[in-house]
């Protein structure tokens, strides 16, 4: 299957910002479940960016603006052939150490109620009982937008009984690592109609299994990624793979639109 993807990031400022910086995770790295046919990322000193590989593996674009300016837009615009590998990540380098996805965070530390949603999980083995873990949470946790935002945490929107794709995600993974089971943060795309282009940014998890590797749970849709999604960054939380991420220095208040098609391309191999 073939993805075409365009996604648009536009901050606007009130005020004239004097300085701005920021890291960009918007660059998906090939795998046994995506061959990039291609790819390119827009945005104002994109010609001069730092490009470096995190300590994730994901890369990573540093764009600087030294001139005054009251509006910055970032744009991609690729395609990707995508393939079924029933969720499990192939052909992707690793670097980060598995038991770094141990880590508890501000956004995934697990309290006495996320201990309590993992105890005691159905199933023979690890897979099966992290299905079990995913269909506890999509039954806690309605998915309904604007009852959070990004720095809500897994506790919190387990209290709240509602939430987005990120929260599903935080709270999959604070349970997981709860349990001993190394887990990480993904972003990226997902084709969720066929037929017509919508809108789908996304985020999921991923969770280690011994003789499997890293699984995918989209924990929104109850499902493992299929040739539907476009992985393009992982992280400890949302914080280490978002898309876009920076600082600046004046401006006021900022008014941020996001826009994203994904649809199938129109050219097939």
């Amino acid at each position: 299957m073939r993805i075409a993807i365009r996604h648009s990031t536009r901050y606007r400022y009130d005020e004239p910002v004097r300085y701005s910086a920021q890291s960009l995770r918007l660059t998906p790295r090939a795998a046994a479940s995506q061959e990039i046919v291609r790819w390119s990322v827009e945005a104002p000193g994109i010609d001069k960016a730092a490009a470096f590989v995190d300590g994730f593996g994901n890369q990573v674009h540093l764009i600087t603006v030294t001139e005054p300016h009251q509006e910055i837009t970032i744009a991609v615009d690729g395609e990707v052939e995508t393939s079924d590998t029933a969720g499990v990540v192939q052909g992707v380098k690793e670097v980060a150490p598995r038991a770094l996805f141990l880590r508890q965070t501000d956004l995934t530390r697990a309290d006495d109620s996320i201990a309590d949603l993992a105890a005691d999980l159905g199933g023979e083995d690890t897979v099966q009982r992290l299905h079990d873990l995913m269909g506890r949470i999509r039954d806690r946790v309605e998915y309904r937008v604007g009852e959070t935002h990004s720095e809500t945490t897994a506790a919190e929107a387990l209290a709240r009984g509602a939430g987005v794709c990120q929260d599903h995600a935080h709270l999959f993974i604070a349970a997981a690592r709860h349990l001993g089971v190394p887990a990480r943060y993904v972003s990226g795309y997902l084709w969720a109609t066929e037929g017509e282009p919508g809108e789908a940014q996304h985020a999921w998890a991923e969770a280690h299994i011994d003789d499997l590797g890293w699984v995918g749970f989209d924990i929104s849709n109850g499902i493992c990624p299929d040739p539907h999604y476009v992985r393009v960054a992982c992280g400890l939380d949302y914080i280490s793979a978002a898309p876009v991420r920076g600082t600046r220095r004046g401006g006021g208040s900022e008014a941020l639109d996001v826009t994203v098609e994904v649809g199938e391309a129109q050219t097939q191999q």
